[in-house]
């Protein structure tokens, strides 16, 4: 009878230690809620100008990969579930597209370029397919259980809100924003307002980070981003009269076109196609980053 009772002490006692163990590794997340995160890279832009050799290319198939241009990010993640994180980041780039890029016969005949910078802030809300684990602090020989910390795979959505100024360069070497000459009659067309460099995107994409040790992870992560304008090249509509524009640098750049330049107006003239307005312009960026783990204090809130 005393064994009985021993082995059921024994039992209660070793099944108690063990659900404290699974309760304490399922918390384990809990202690570095927060994280920051830096990131470098390249960005990118789907529009009107430059892309492929061709006419009506849509998406990644128009990518022009030599007008890949830096981006930077700052950025802090909290985590809500073990498998479920908000962050909220700031990025810097600088878009560009140039008809020179391409050999498509009306393209290059356009003779259209721009450069921007562009300043994004986003919140993204990430789901780990493959959830980050957390090991033996060392990596020991022969020893049972998780070793190590794995690769954390995810996919992320999100809204965010970004500003852009699409310049173009002119005879003179100078360069000069776009959006107040109004180069498609806008402003000066009733039917054609000026459009806001202030607009709303939506993010979306997929990551991967690996863990170097329990503070620092590094990773790489690609993104998408749908807009809601189609002027981020300052190209959308048709052409204006060249004739009637009153600032001459907006006549210009307006229309530099090869053709025009021979005196030849057929593919340019008046009403004739610029750009695409079907189809919204759309920016990617492709981030290294580093991630460092924030303690999480007694009062919920990080541990700088």
């Amino acid at each position: 009878m005393k064994k009985v009772i021993v082995f059921l002490i024994v039992t209660v006692i070793l099944v108690d230690v063990a659900y404290a163990q699974r309760r304490r590794r399922s918390t384990r997340w809990k202690r570095t809620r927060y994280e920051i995160v830096y990131g470098v890279g390249g960005t990118n832009f789907l529009g009107e100008l430059g892309g492929a050799d061709q006419i009506g290319t849509d998406y990644v198939k128009d990518l022009e990969i030599m007008m890949t241009r830096p981006v930077g990010q700052l950025g802090i993640r909290y985590k809500i579930l073990e498998n479920l994180a908000l962050k909220g980041a700031f990025s810097v780039g600088m878009l560009k597209g140039d008809d020179k890029t391409t050999t498509e016969i009306h393209r290059n005949n356009r003779n259209l370029h721009f450069r921007s910078m562009i300043y994004e802030l986003d919140a993204q809300l990430e789901y780990s397919i493959i959830r980050e684990k957390e090991g033996h602090r060392y990596r020991l020989r022969k020893v049972r259980g998780l070793k190590g910390y794995l690769t954390n795979t995810y996919f992320f959505v999100g809204l965010g809100g970004f500003y852009f100024n699409p310049k173009a360069q002119a005879s003179d070497g100078k360069w000069y924003a776009l959006q107040p000459l109004g180069t498609e009659g806008q402003g000066i067309v009733e039917t054609r307002q000026p459009y806001s460099r202030f607009q709303m995107a939506i993010p979306y994409g997929i990551g991967f980070k690996y863990g170097l040790n329990r503070k620092w992870t590094i990773g790489l992560e690609y993104g998408m981003r749908k807009t809601f304008t189609d002027y981020m090249d300052d190209v959308s509509s048709t052409y204006y009269d060249n004739d009637l524009f009153e600032d001459p640098i907006a006549a210009e750049l307006a229309d530099p076109s090869l053709s025009r330049q021979e005196g030849n107006y057929r593919w340019t003239g008046p009403n004739q196609q610029r750009g695409d307005s079907k189809d919204k312009d759309a920016y990617m960026f492709l981030f290294i980053s580093a991630t460092y783990k924030l303690k999480t204090g007694r009062n919920g809130m990080p541990k700088f």
